[in-house]
């Protein structure tokens, strides 16, 4: 699988990575997927401690570990679960982030994170203080670059002009091309953008395509249903005509846009993990596919937060 530079760091990561997210707590079921992930050529694995409080972390770390100089281990900070895990409050201090970091590496078996990613945020945080414990957990050895996961123009510019962050995760997909507005600032900046959603629940998946004719889809932000049949009839006969997957689609028009190093998908199976990376491994889409798609969908901003 091709790898992109990940902003202006030394970090290559495969076009697809694996989000831990969804990986099952049967811990034999995720270790085979994790597996086969990386069989198909996939190096960058994205969890979170947030995930199933900790043990998501926990099960990437141990089916990682044998291959750990091999791979990119990115995970995620700032949400933190109450005593009684029925819940989580934001926290970006830097007194929590370099407490939760040191968690984090024990379940994760390792000495170092290669990305450790703010989960969140809003403008009215503590910035400084949050890049000032990220900057020191730099110079401690125990992570090596730092991102954001974050849909908020306002905080994507707060941090890509006062920190080093090298990427920013985003829900991206052709029925959300709000992202696109920020593309080229962030390229300017050599911030990379690693997308989630690409599928937008599953409406741009192949399994969708049956049932077109039978059944009503889900509406999907400011499409109503009707306009997501309609725009899926538009892609299945001008674009699945020539032997292409509508998850294909999906996946390929995120990787287009050269702002985008990589495009992070779940899975809940070996099957999928195959599918999802035949998928990114086929050719890229052509010009008149990408300008096709760009014209039935919607171009939309980011209303607020900015």
């Amino acid at each position: 699988m091709k790898k992109r530079q990940l902003g202006n760091s030394d970090l290559w990561v495969s076009e697809m990575g694996l989000g831990c997210m969804s990986l099952s707590s049967n811990r034999d079921h995720a270790k085979k997927i994790i597996q086969t992930a990386f069989e198909e050529g996939i190096n960058y694995f994205d969890t979170a401690d947030l995930y199933d409080y900790g043990v998501n972390e926990e099960i990437v770390g141990k089916a990682l570990a044998p291959i750990r100089d091999q791979v990119i281990i990115a995970t995620k900070v700032g949400n933190r679960w109450n005593k009684q895990k029925n819940g989580w409050h934001w926290d970006p201090s830097k007194a929590y982030i370099k407490e939760a970091v040191k968690n984090s590496l024990k379940r994760l078996q390792t000495d170092y994170i290669d990305l450790y990613q703010l989960h969140g945020g809003t403008i009215d945080d503590p910035s400084e203080e949050t890049i000032e414990a990220f900057e020191e957990l730099r110079r401690e050895g125990l992570i090596r670059y730092y991102g954001i996961s974050s849909i908020r123009p306002n905080v994507i510019k707060s941090f890509a002009e006062k920190s080093a962050i090298i990427s920013n995760m985003m829900q991206y997909s052709i029925l959300d091309r709000r992202p696109e507005e920020l593309f080229a600032f962030l390229q300017d900046k050599n911030i990379s953008v690693v997308t989630r959603g690409s599928v937008a629940k599953g409406l741009l998946s192949d399994k969708v395509l049956e049932k077109l004719n039978s059944e009503e889809l889900e509406g999907y932000l400011n499409y109503t249903s009707v306009e997501v049949k309609e725009l899926i009839k538009s892609i299945q006969a001008k674009l699945l005509t020539t032997g292409r997957t509508l998850n294909e689609i999906a996946l390929q028009y995120n990787l287009a846009h050269k702002a985008v190093a990589a495009v992070v998908t779940g899975a809940s199976s070996v099957e999928q993990v195959k599918d999802n990376a035949r998928a990114v491994n086929t050719e890229p889409l052509h010009q008149e596919e990408i300008e096709y798609l760009k014209w039935i969908t919607k171009e939309t901003r980011y209303e607020n937060h900015r």
